[in-house]
């Protein structure tokens, strides 16, 4: 079965291709057929994943999956939450690819988290993933399944894998930030895993896959 990822981020596309694997789905993101990025205009992260999700299906003619996620800061009173990946707007420079300019944002969206948390004590947070399947544009029954992954704000980043707000994000639990870890620990501990997993169990049950 094809699944079309409402996204054009390469690196969420291999961290969902990986957790995917199991039941054998051939996860295809929306650039590589030419589907243009969906509006996202709503305050939540299940209804801009379900809007992502019917877009991707209606442009495709394909079942679609799409990944609405961010970091939830406390003290911040949930900021940035949706608008976590535009959380400061910066304009796209002439040389920029796609992927420089996502690292020139990631890097300004950084420093302002980083400004905003100044003298605040509070440092809990949280990334979460909301993910949403449809079989079509017009699915009547959308699956949907959240995960989240606790933490707390550092005041300097640590670590050089990952992205976005990933050198910001201490986990406790395993002594690390997100950008700290390789990759299959990230895949087993993760928000996205936690939806992913929840996900592939909706799939089984409902669309009788794997």
């Amino acid at each position: 079965m094809r699944l079309v990822l409402a996204s054009n981020n390469p690196g969420k596309l291999a961290e969902l291709q990986s957790l995917f694997r199991p039941l054998g789905i051939e996860l295809v993101g929306q650039g590589a057929l030419a589907v243009d990025e969906a509006e996202e205009p709503h305050a939540t992260f299940i209804e801009n994943a379900l809007a992502k999700a019917r877009h991707a299906a209606a442009a495709s003619g394909s079942a679609a999956i799409a990944d609405d996620s961010g970091l939830v800061v406390d003290a911040l009173g949930g900021a940035p939450g949706v608008a976590s990946a535009h959380f400061t707007m910066i304009s796209r420079h002439d040389s920029d690819d796609r992927e420089a300019h996502r690292r020139r944002q990631d890097a300004a969206n950084n420093a302002l988290l980083h400004e905003r948390m100044q003298g605040i004590v509070d440092r809990r947070a949280r990334f979460v993933s909301t993910l949403v399947a449809v079989r079509s544009a017009s699915d009547p029954e959308p699956l949907v399944a959240t995960g989240r992954w606790a933490g707390e704000v550092l005041d300097s980043p640590l670590g050089s894998g990952g992205f976005g707000y990933d050198p910001l994000l201490f986990i406790a639990a395993l002594g690390k930030t997100v950008a700290e870890l390789d990759a299959t620990t990230k895949n087993a501990h993760s928000h996205r895993a936690v939806a992913a997993a929840e996900m592939l169990a909706l799939m089984r049950a409902h669309w009788q896959l794997g």
